[in-house]
Formats: structure tokens, C-alpha cells, sequence
């Protein structure tokens, strides 16, 4: 299983899924899609660390790649995942170079960083984890304010760093714009680009949270790490679908194999 870091070297493209539910087997379903990646969500999803370590072990029962995005820019939580098995934390909020070096120095052990050695579930997956850890642990800060994108050229010169994650809908409220994509107003737009471009000079992967529709823009953008979906989204939308096809009541347009049995 290639880790984000090595696609990321090899100039691949990295879609994943978002999984806000606190479900072993929701992390499971998603994982044997195709996605490259699938991040558990501890910030704003119904995730507790507990959930989230049976939601990395299915993931990675399922031959997948297991993120997280932690509450916070704090090192406890942040060392906690990775020593559960995450690959990598996208961490909120990060508008400065000193909010920047701290997710590094928490993600990765000394000299680099400061995190601490104990990883109990990484370790009995990965015998040599500690000389491992500081090539496969993708590091990524979230770009979510004016104040950050005003910051980008310094906060991607800390070492360490080899992702930044749009958040669109705070990076929007920053500007003064509703809560979510605003692709119809310049100053979002610019702000997007100004991060891509940003992130292409620094060499460091920019990445964004997004949806099927968007993809093809976002990838036209620049971005190379963009979550297409989530777990509750998707499910919503399906259920939506089959509800009103049901209810529509036309003879001929089942689909064979469609059925859960």
C-alpha cells in the first residue's frame, strides 16, 4: 500500500473520501472503494478517539489509507492518532508560521519534531515504525482564513510540511461569504488561487475539500489532494435518489444487482 507521501512524490493525484460517522463499518465500506485516501473526522464529525481507532483498523483491514483531521492544532491528540494507526493529520485553523511548526514538531519524532514515542498500534503493524514514521507521516495544515492566506509563502517555508488543506466553507466566512463553495465570487477564486500557486513554489501539495461535480475544477486549479465526498453526504444523496425513483412509479428502470440481497 503506497502512502499519500510516496503518490505524492510520484506526481499522482490523490482522491479520498470523508467519514464524519462513528462507524467501524461505514470506514470499512468506504475504504474498499477506490479512494486513496479516507479521513476520519474528530473536528466537526460525531468521532470520538475510541470510534476512530476501530474505524483506522477497518480501513486499513480494507486496504486503505486512514487519515485524520483533529480537533485542534494540539499535541497530544495529534501524537494520539498517529500512534493509532493514521498516516497523517490534517490539522484546523493554522494561520501562522508558529501555528505551522507546531503541527510538524507534533507530528514527527526528534530532531525534527518533539512528538513523543509510544505508537502502540503503528508499531505492531510496522516493526521498524520509528525509523519509518518520518517518510510515510503526511503532515497537513489546514489554510482556512484571510489571515492565512495572506501568511501562505511563510507558513509553507516551515520544513515538514507536505500538504495544506483548503476548508472552504471558514476560508468563505473569512472573506465575508456564505459558508461553502464560492466559485462565483472573485475573491474566493483568488484566494484559491493565490494557494495553489503558493504551494506550487514551496513544492508542497495543496489540497481541498470538494465534491464529484467540483472535482474537474479543482483539479483544473491545481489542487492534487481533493476529498470528493463523505460518508453521511453520499449516503444522503443515495437515499434521496432511490426514494425518488421509487416513488416515481416507472415500470423499466430497475438496475440488476441493485438490490442490498
Amino acid at each position: 500500500m503506497s502512502t499519500l507521501r510516496q503518490r505524492w512524490d510520484a506526481g499522482e493525484e490523490t482522491l479520498g473520501v470523508w467519514l464524519s460517522s462513528p462507524s467501524s463499518v461505514v470506514a470499512e465500506t468506504a475504504a474498499t472503494v477506490d479512494f486513496d485516501f479516507a479521513c476520519i473526522d474528530m473536528q466537526h464529525g460525531a468521532n470520538d478517539y475510541q470510534a476512530a481507532v476501530g474505524m483506522i483498523q477497518a480501513i486499513l483491514l480494507a486496504g486503505g489509507t486512514p487519515i485524520a483531521r483533529v480537533p485542534w492544532n494540539e499535541q497530544g491528540i495529534i501524537g494520539k492518532m498517529l500512534d493509532a494507526g493514521a498516516t497523517g493529520v490534517v490539522v484546523p485553523m493554522v494561520n501562522s508560521v508558529a501555528e505551522a511548526e507546531a503541527v510538524v514538531r507534533s507530528c514527527h519524532y526528534p530532531p525534527l519534531g518533539a512528538r513523543s514515542f509510544g505508537p502502540i498500534m503503528a508499531l505492531t503493524r510496522d516493526s521498524g515504525y520509528y525509523a519509518t514514521a518520518r517518510d510515510s507521516v503526511a503532515v497537513i495544515p489546514m489554510i482556512e482564513t484571510v489571515q492565512a492566506v495572506e501568511n501562505i509563502d511563510e507558513i509553507l517555508s516551515v520544513p515538514g510540511i507536505d500538504a495544506i488543506y483548503v476548508g472552504p466553507a471558514d476560508l468563505s466566512i473569512s472573506l465575508g461569504l456564505p459558508p461553502g463553495n464560492n466559485d462565483d465570487e472573485p475573491a474566493f477564486t483568488e484566494a484559491l488561487l493565490t494557494i495553489v500557486a503558493a504551494c506550487n513554489k514551496a513544492g508542497v501539495i495543496a489540497g481541498i475539500h470538494s465534491t464529484g461535480a467540483l472535482t474537474p475544477l479543482r483539479r483544473h486549479q491545481g489542487f492534487r489532494m481533493i476529498t470528493v465526498t463523505s460518508d453521511l453526504l453520499a449516503m444522503r444523496t443515495r437515499l434521496v435518489s432511490e426514494l425518488q425513483e421509487a416513488r416515481a412509479g416507472i415500470v423499466g428502470n430497475s438496475q440488476p444487482g441493485g438490490a442490498m440481497y
